[in-house]
């Protein structure tokens, strides 16, 4: 991810048409700041067996204008939460896709290369168990072991995780998936995931790449 006319130091990276994904190659260390302490570890495939992503938000670049680091959104706790790693512990990749759900409208619109290409009715969290409004980015791609099941054909996660379900197994993460219950469509009725009709949700399963930024707006 060079540029003809570089800079050393740190440069934005992405805008409304491309974002920029970083694929962990083998492991990666995530530092507050470059060469502090690291705060996190990952390796190349999730706990989930997918392959670890980020969204990389700047580069650091050295005197000869080759990467050194990249500024990334992680897929952790707090919702948000960004770090720096290596560029050699990265694999950069261009993404033209994105997400936008509007809450409060419960609807989710797929754009790519700047155009929405789809806009779709979902099912939101419910009061109790609201879905968390912010930006965030796909992290991985699952398809369920039953696919008859809540998840339907498949989940899309994001990097968010639920601001109440603390308790739940990795940490309450949020996804965009199928249902087996399509009535819910339309409705606050999840625990603060984004449910959509089966149809739609392998159509979307199949175009988004990981590092897809998602915005969540109420």
């Amino acid at each position: 991810m060079t540029a003809p006319d570089c800079r050393s130091g740190a440069t934005a990276l992405g805008n409304r048409h491309v974002a920029v994904a970083a694929a962990v190659r083998t492991r990666a260390l995530a530092y507050h700041r470059p060469a502090g302490r690291s705060f996190a570890r990952f390796g190349r495939r999730n706990a989930n067996g997918f392959p670890t992503v980020f969204r990389a938000l700047a580069v650091v670049r050295g005197s000869d204008c080759r990467p050194r680091w990249y500024r990334v959104q992680l897929p952790l706790k707090p919702n948000g939460v960004t770090g720096f790693v290596r560029a050699r512990a990265v694999q950069v990749s261009r993404v033209r896709t994105r997400i936008l759900i509007d809450v409060s409208a419960r609807k989710l619109s797929f754009f790519r290369n700047g155009k929405r290409v789809l806009k779709t009715t979902v099912a939101v969290g419910s009061p109790a168990t609201p879905t968390p409004t912010g930006r965030y980015y796909v992290n991985q791609l699952l398809i369920p072991a039953d696919t008859s099941g809540p998840f339907g054909p498949g989940a899309i996660g994001i990097s968010a995780f639920s601001d109440v379900l603390t308790g739940w197994v990795q940490g309450g993460p949020i996804a965009i998936h199928g249902t087996n219950e399509p009535w819910s469509i339309g409705h606050a009725v999840s625990n603060g995931c984004i449910r959509m009709r089966n149809a739609v949700l392998r159509r979307l399963f199949k175009v988004t790449p990981a590092g897809t930024p998602v915005v969540i707006r109420r």
